[in-house]
């Protein structure tokens, strides 16, 4: 296990500063790993460069995290410990089901866990973002003006959710 925290270190550190590198053993787990970068600018440019790079003879496939690392939480005050976070996704699962209508992204995946509101904030003067659930795929993001916004799309145009799905950028009709 330390040689694969290694050698995934070795690997992504030349895309940005390493946070963690968290991989298990366990039989759910397996085979999955998770890097941490300090920044969200780094994970970008690693997703992008390394998407299907051969690692122990397989292609990786490499997506966003669901949810924040506990590293990251430390740093920015707001982690929780194991068993509050467990208590409270159990809470936010049973609303979830209680909902009419999920929110869908083009690839079936959740619009939410699918890690594009992240993309947008690695930019100065982002705001929010708001999905669309009556459109899946579809969001409006906001940032603080014109520029900031340009900055955005211009580096985002075209980035690749998936493989086969890049994204689209364009500004809201007024």
């Amino acid at each position: 296990m330390a040689e694969l925290k290694r050698s995934l270190y070795a690997l992504f550190s030349q895309y940005g500063r390493i946070l963690d590198v968290v991989a298990l053993k366990t039989e759910k787990l397996r085979g999955q790993a998770w890097v941490v970068f300090s920044e969200v600018t780094a994970a970008s440019s690693a997703v992008r460069q390394m998407q299907n790079f051969p690692f122990y003879d397989k292609p990786m496939r490499i997506q966003y995290a669901k949810s924040k690392s506990d590293c990251v939480a430390k740093v920015d005050g707001t982690y929780v410990p194991r068993e509050k976070k467990k208590r409270q996704e159990e809470k936010a699962e049973r609303k979830r089901k209680a909902e009419d209508t999920p929110h869908a992204a083009p690839n079936g995946a959740s619009a939410q866990n699918n890690g594009t509101p992240m993309l947008f904030q690695q930019f100065p003067g982002f705001r929010e973002v708001r999905m669309i659930e009556a459109k899946p795929g579809i969001a409006f993001v906001e940032y603080s003006d014109e520029t900031h916004a340009s900055i955005a799309m211009q580096n985002l145009q075209g980035f690749k959710i998936t493989p086969l799905h890049p994204m689209t950028i364009s500004y809201a009709k007024k």
